[in-house]
């Protein structure tokens, strides 16, 4: 891999993997726009490790609050502090773990191309807007501690939409959850605390399928993927949240519409 490829991607990554833009679609694109090889799955694999590495650390707190009183409710075999939340998270990971074992195939073969790409843009792009406009009606305040199994299994079923590349899967979790009454802050924590499982198994698959390859090792690329992909998904994580106090989520339907129609006009 060229030195500036590996920037760009990794950069691409860690940037777009939190925002609801779709990192999956960006991550196709950029290679198919600027004509670069495959970059291959052991650097999909890192960029994955390296974005997951990011939110667990910016989550750190909630993760060890979460993950002791989880294990607390399991031994007392009872609700225990924020179990009820690490339930909801692990119990609405389900759907997509399901629709990604039995679709994982079909998506690489049939839903990959750009075109596929621009129009879940478009329209998920809209569907994004109408919750934004959806949760300013409502004056929707719930934060991620009120979602509840309910909303978090409904919030899990549209997570697994974003197997389609192109929907986004921090655009589709935080469009269920506003239109659930979650507010932005909300709708974005939930969203980034039920990435972390999701990414660990995407991690997890695809290194299983790298080792049945059993490849060489680039390990320079490897290892300035995984920083590049980390340090700047930990950024981005950090100022999207500062970002959702002061705007609407509207530039970033703005400009998946703008993405969208730009890839219809060079592909179709």
């Amino acid at each position: 891999m060229f030195f500036w490829q590996i920037v760009i991607l990794a950069l691409v990554q860690g940037l777009t993997e939190f925002l609801p833009i779709s990192s999956s679609a960006h991550l196709i694109l950029v290679p198919v726009l600027s004509d670069w090889p495959d970059q291959g799955l052991a650097f999909d694999v890192v960029m994955h490790v390296g974005t997951l590495s990011a939110v667990i650390w910016y989550f750190r707190k909630d993760v060890i609050k979460l993950g002791t009183d989880w294990t607390r409710s399991c031994l007392q075999k009872k609700q225990v502090g924020e179990s009820n939340l690490a339930w909801t998270v692990l119990l609405a990971t389900i759907p997509v773990a399901v629709a990604g074992l039995l679709l994982n195939d079909f998506v690489d073969t049939e839903l990959r191309s750009p075109v596929v790409i621009a129009w879940a843009t478009i329209g998920f792009g809209l569907l994004l807007g109408a919750s934004e406009l959806f949760a300013i009606k409502t004056r929707a305040h719930l934060g991620e501690h009120q979602v509840g199994l309910g909303k978090g299994m409904l919030i899990g079923l549209a997570q697994a939409i974003a197997l389609i590349p192109g929907t986004s899967r921090s655009g589709i979790t935080m469009t269920a959850g506003l239109f659930l009454g979650l507010n932005r802050q909300g709708a974005a924590r939930f969203s980034f605390l039920l990435s972390i499982p999701v990414i660990l198994l995407a991690g997890a698959y695809k290194t299983m399928k790298l080792i049945m390859q059993g490849n060489g090792v680039d390990w320079f690329a490897l290892g300035l993927g995984y920083v590049l992909s980390a340090v700047s998904a930990y950024l981005c994580i950090h100022y999207f949240l500062k970002l959702l106090d002061r705007i609407s989520l509207f530039p970033f339907v703005a400009y998946r519409l703008l993405q969208g129609i730009i890839l219809l006009y060079i592909f179709s």
